[in-house]
């Protein structure tokens, strides 16, 4: 995957890349959204902890197909209240390398699926084909 941040753009105004070229023989890989809820069905308390258990089940399901966070080329994170977005940025930075960073779209929105949910995570993945 080549990643770039063209000089004649801004620079990212969090960490994200401004493009991703995934080769032509690359298998992809589409999330559904994820959420702040764990495996018996919890929800998390607080923005952070719902990102962190997003992040936990997007690692999850990338594990599942034999793919990790260096292999999303695509972001999307929902919040439902902007005074969450360094709570969200905190936690996803902890899991992303800073050399490998996905593009990326923040989006503010009315609400989730359920009240008690504060964000929502979705990504594409891309992985080379093996030989």
């Amino acid at each position: 995957m080549r990643r770039n941040n063209p000089d004649t753009v801004h620079p990212p105004l969090g960490g994200y890349s401004h493009t991703v070229r995934v080769p032509a023989d690359s298998d992809l890989l589409f999330l559904a959204g994820q959420v702040g809820v764990d495996g018996d069905g919890n929800v998390m308390s607080g923005a952070r902890e719902q990102t962190r258990q997003a992040l936990d089940n997007i690692a999850a399901c990338l594990a599942a197909e034999g793919m990790t966070f260096a292999d999303i080329v695509r972001l999307t994170v929902y919040l439902t209240d902007s005074k969450d977005i360094g709570e969200m940025r905190e936690a996803r930075q902890a899991v992303f390398d800073a050399t490998q960073l996905p593009t990326s779209t923040l989006l503010i929105v009315n609400g989730l699926a359920q009240p008690d949910l504060l964000v929502e995570i979705d990504v594409v993945a891309a992985r080379a084909r093996s030989a």
